[in-house]
């Protein structure tokens, strides 16, 4: 198996991916590209919450034509995302892009992938090869008797064998299905024979709950084994909530340091505050902390300090006053609604 450490290195912009280099963020924006003002809007937030590489559609020239102006006011590698029109790809290389994302088998004939790669080439621009089990060739499904792992690994494949025969080796490669399992073991198989780095989701995941936990699963199976090099966490709906959750699943793993991570109890009989409340005004609270700390929120006194004791520091609600805890340790008993604030206020001086 070819991991994350032995993948090629691919340079995107400012970015390093592949050969050992930190699994970086993906997102795409939902904004009309055309609308300049919009899509940096859009990708200025992303930013901030922690976004490593963008994705924009292009759907026209105009949207072609706009990456430019883009690419002045964002700080993070753009990527032009094309299907269909090899014209647009070319555009979209010339006006700054600093990776392409294209499917070979509907950009055109040979002729068309070939003068995108050798304008990619002119440029050194990366191409991410992308194959989706949604549109599979027709001949790959009557091999396999359907849409298979097998099959999504031999089509993307062969796109990367046509573009390296066209003298071109600047390649990331991505194989999506909404079939979790599929996808996971699409990508064991293809880890076997990809020296590319590889960008990894659940396409189609679906809207916040669905798509988090499919997402959490299958990016969970593909990670830890060593594969991947950028991911994307697929959601219907805000695409600050996709950053959210590429953040946590890799720090979940081990994969990545830094940021506060809330750990909170499960209600129960005992619970005496609003702890449900409690916890997301917690969360809330952390997000923009630059700390790399484990919080408690715990729902009683009883067992809140032996619970936390793995947290850095925490905080257990009970009948009108709460604790403060540390490793373990009660600190000091303070009034309830005090807790939120007493608790800031330990975390904005954790280091005097």
């Amino acid at each position: 198996m070819i991991t994350r450490e032995q993948t090629k290195k691919i340079r995107i912009g400012e970015r390093t991916i592949g050969g050992g280099s930190p699994v970086a963020i993906q997102s795409m924006t939902n904004t009309r590209t055309e609308d300049v003002e919009a899509t940096v809007k859009q990708i200025l937030e992303l930013e901030r919450a922690g976004c490593e590489i963008i994705r924009c559609a292009v759907p026209t020239m105009e949207a072609a034509e706009s990456l430019a102006l883009i690419k002045k006011q964002i700080h993070i590698p753009l990527v032009a995302d094309i299907h269909f029109d090899y014209r647009l790809a070319i555009a979209a290389i010339e006006h700054g892009a600093d990776k392409i994302r294209i499917n070979p088998g509907n950009i055109g004939d040979e002729a068309r992938v070939r003068a995108v790669v050798d304008k990619a080439k002119e440029y050194q621009v990366p191409i991410r090869v992308g194959v989706n089990s949604g549109s599979l060739e027709k001949p790959l499904v009557e091999k396999y008797g359907g849409v298979t792992a097998e099959g999504l690994v031999e089509s993307a494949m062969e796109k990367v064998h046509l573009i390296e025969s066209m003298g071109y080796d600047q390649l990331v490669v991505s194989i999506k299905s909404s079939d979790v399992m599929m996808c996971v073991r699409a990508h064991e198989l293809i880890a076997e024979r990809c020296p590319y780095p590889l960008h990894v989701g659940i396409t189609e995941s679906g809207t916040l709950l669905a798509g988090n936990i499919k997402s959490s699963i299958g990016l969970g199976l593909i990670l830890h084994q060593g594969i991947g090099d950028t991911i994307r966490v697929s959601l219907t709906g805000d695409p600050v909530e996709e950053i959210k959750s590429a953040k946590l699943i890799l720090k979940t793993l081990g994969l990545r340091k830094g940021g506060i991570e809330v750990v909170s109890c499960p209600t129960c009989g005992r619970t005496k505050i609003d702890l449900i409340g409690l916890a997301n005004q917690v969360e809330a609270m952390v997000a923009d902390i630059p700390l790399d700390l484990k919080v408690a929120v715990m729902g009683c006194v009883v067992n809140g300090p032996g619970e936390a004791k793995e947290a850095d520091i925490g905080i257990a609600g009970g009948i009108g006053e709460g604790l403060l805890i540390k490793k373990g340790e009660i600190v000091k008993k303070v009034k309830e609604d005090e807790l939120l604030e007493t608790l800031r206020q330990e975390l904005l001086h954790w280091n005097e």
